[in-house]
């Protein structure tokens, strides 16, 4: 199926920015211009962005359920969304959100970043947690969890194109840059018409500049701008607002899946505990929402149950969607997971080393680096070093590491998630679902029900056994991992290593390793065909290794290994599902033209349950995904900015199939 949208700009690192130094304050080189006053910073930009646009009377009256959103051209140092968070924290009721987005096309690197924001000392709280999860320099969005109440979205790459791929709508803007006649590139009437078609009606916007272009381009776009005082030397800038922003045009190749409209959220069900549903029920505690979730055993009894879990993913050797979102996904985990504060830690970033066992293997990986300049703190080839990373014999000649990837107690962090006050956990089985007015009714195998204002489907294979679900493609997979204790002493992987499967540093003295993968197979009992099975895995990536245990006196005999098997869902395309739940049949009917002409779109707004959604077919890699789609799924349900480029929402989308079957002309 071709994509409808404009093309995402490359998955690439991004230049950092030459700077020269006056104290703390940083001048780029590359355009001869200051990243702010030497004189007095702060107060300029509290009177140029956050006084402009009446942010402190503003935050005091917001008592809407959704964040309040500001969006920004140019993160810079990060000065202008640090105040802004500084006047929300002091001003905004307890229960209000703030959620700001800026985009950056040369980020600073954290010692620059953390340098510049010396220069506030007043602002060290705010700009130590910024800097502790100032992620590398990558195209793309990356989301951090500055509070309980505040988000930060980092559009990383060019402004005009990273606001073109905005999924979601801005209160206020912050119209920053270096100024028009030092970045002229910038401040193109793209921009202005991207602002306006993401702003909400009545959305304000200050800045610095009164050039010409600047105004000529806000009032092209829809925007009513007016002079006012400027700041110090400065006599005027600008503000103003937009009262009726244009319609957003990029739905009309793609009508299916228009968002739908957003309905009451005080309460929503959750149906899974594993790390699917506990995140989603996680991520919607943390915006204010009570959460029931819904376990037909106990949280993590499922896939998520293992005492190690690997976070990695596997990309494509050319760049596309799917590679795109598990990228993003990983990147976004493990900012996540290093957030949570527990007594025993939740995961280890010990990094993850990828063999290439065979040559083939070994020029994909080499094909995956070409097409992907990315920084060596994410991901980078490695030859000779292999074996020194992985503190084990490597036999490989060729493999990539991840530095910042490692491996998670899955069954910990389902608890560690679900602990959140807003959250309830009750066991049941859900059997049925049915729409009542304004509410739905979750009827349970015990002749319990309960109510909510929306669900969350997100019990893995078993997602699509609902009415509303049944059509939706999920494969059954068989997945078990075996342990054996190590003696005391003994040389382990310091590393997760992985190529067919994958083995972990020892927990405990406890080495896992797997998994095995059966396709269309949902038992959960323990065999020894699938211990051998991961036995043959372990001797294939690690042979000079596992001699070495044999020869210590571990016994790798299936019929005497422990372990643990579970039953993970799967897509047609090895994407998970996450989003809305469509009307299938519905969905046929309005777009049945397709078949006969794929470019013949009709203009039908596709159809949803109301209030239904799914997180499901996270396959094994469900620790580099389902996190970020819990974000995808509760920023759509409190109509929040989402955290990935509108083409990659759409790629998750539970639709995504019915849509490429009309249009092969099948019947499903």
């Amino acid at each position: 199926m071709t994509q409808p949208h404009s093309p995402l700009p490359p998955l690439a690192a991004l230049t950092s920015p030459l700077l020269s130094w006056n104290d703390a304050a940083p001048h780029s080189e590359a355009f001869d211009d200051v990243y702010f006053s030497r004189e007095d910073g702060r107060a300029e930009t509290e009177h140029v962005f956050v006084a402009a646009n009446h942010l402190p009377e503003r935050f005091a009256a917001w008592q809407q359920r959704r964040a309040f959103v500001i969006g920004e051209t140019g993160f810079g140092t990060g000065l202008n969304m640090l105040c802004a968070w500084a006047s929300f924290a002091k001003h905004a009721p307890a229960n209000a959100r703030l959620h700001l987005l800026s985009t950056e096309k040369f980020p600073l690197d954290r010692v620059s970043l953390a340098r510049a924001l010396s220069a506030w000392p007043t602002l060290s709280t705010y700009a130590q947690v910024l800097c502790d999860q100032w992620p590398e320099a990558v195209s793309g969005i990356h989301r951090l969890h500055l509070s309980e109440r505040v988000t930060l979205d980092l559009h990383f790459g060019d402004t005009a194109e990273r606001l073109a791929q905005l999924d979601g709508q801005v209160d206020a803007w912050f119209l920053d840059g270096f100024a028009p006649s030092k970045n002229p590139d910038m401040w193109q009437p793209a921009l202005f018409e991207a602002m306006a078609a993401r702003s909400r009606p009545g959305a304000t916007f200050a800045t610095f500049t009164c050039a010409g272009i600047v105004k000529r381009g806000l009032k092209a776009a829809g925007f009513t701008w007016q002079k006012v005082p400027g700041f110090g030397r400065k006599r005027e800038m600008l503000a103003g607002h937009i009262t009726t922003p244009p319609s957003d045009t990029r739905r009309h190749a793609t009508p299916w899946f228009t968002p739908p409209p957003s309905l009451n959220n005080k309460h929503v069900a959750v149906i899974g505990a594993g790390i699917a549903g506990a995140s989603v029920a996680a991520a919607l505690a943390k915006r204010g929402i009570q959460v029931s979730v819904i376990e037909r055993e106990a949280p993590g009894a499922g896939g998520s149950g293992n005492r190690q879990g690997a976070l990695y993913v596997k990309l494509a050797a050319e760049t596309n969607h799917q590679s795109r979102f598990y990228l993003a996904g990983l990147m976004y985990s493990q900012r996540w997971l290093s957030q949570l504060a527990t007594e025993t830690p939740l995961w280890q970033p010990c990094g993850v080393v990828q063999l290439a066992l065979s040559d083939k293997e070994a020029r994909r990986q080499q094909r995956f680096v070409a097409h992907h300049p990315l920084p060596e703190a994410v991901v980078s080839a490695q030859t000779a070093t292999l074996s020194e990373l992985a503190g084990v014999p490597i036999e490989a000649s060729h493999g990539l590491f991840y530095p910042q990837a490692g491996w998670v107690r899955p069954k910990a962090l389902c608890d560690a998630l679900l602990a959140h006050p807003a959250i309830s956990v009750c066991q049941g089985e859900v059997t049925q679902l049915h729409r009542e007015e304004q509410s739905w009714q979750l009827d349970l195998a015990n002749g319990g029900a309960v109510s909510a204002d929306q669900v969350v489907i997100a019990n893995a294979q078993l997602a699509n056994q609902f009415a509303q679900t049944d059509e939706l493609p999920l494969q059954q997979v068989r997945g078990q991992v075996s342990e054996v204790t190590l003696p005391d002493g003994l040389q382990a992987p310091q590393r997760v290593v992985c190529a067919g499967g994958y083995v972990s540093p020892p927990v405990d003295g406890v080495l896992t390793f797997g998994a095995s993968f059966v396709p269309n197979n949902a038992t959960n009992h323990v065999t020894t065909e699938d211990h051998q099975r991961n036995i043959d895995e372990l001797r294939q990536a690690l042979p000079d290794w596992v001699a070495a245990l044999e020869n210590a006196g571990v016994v790798l005999e299936a019929k005497t290994l422990a372990g643990r098997a579970a039953v993970r869902a799967a897509s047609p395309d090895k994407s998970p599902y996450a989003g809305p739940v469509p009307v299938a049949q519905a969905w046929r009917e309005a777009y049945r033209a397709l078949s006969k002409d794929a470019s013949k779109v009709p203009d039908t707004i596709g159809e949803h349950y109301p209030g239904l959604w799914i997180s499901t077919a996270h396959g094994s890699r469900g620790l580099s995904s389902a996190p970020l789609c819990a974000e995808v799924i509760a920023s759509r349900i409190c109509d929040d900015p989402l955290p990935l480029e509108r083409p990659l929402v759409d790629h998750l989308h539970p639709g995504r199939r019915i849509i490429s079957a009309i249009i092969r002309g099948e019947n499903s």
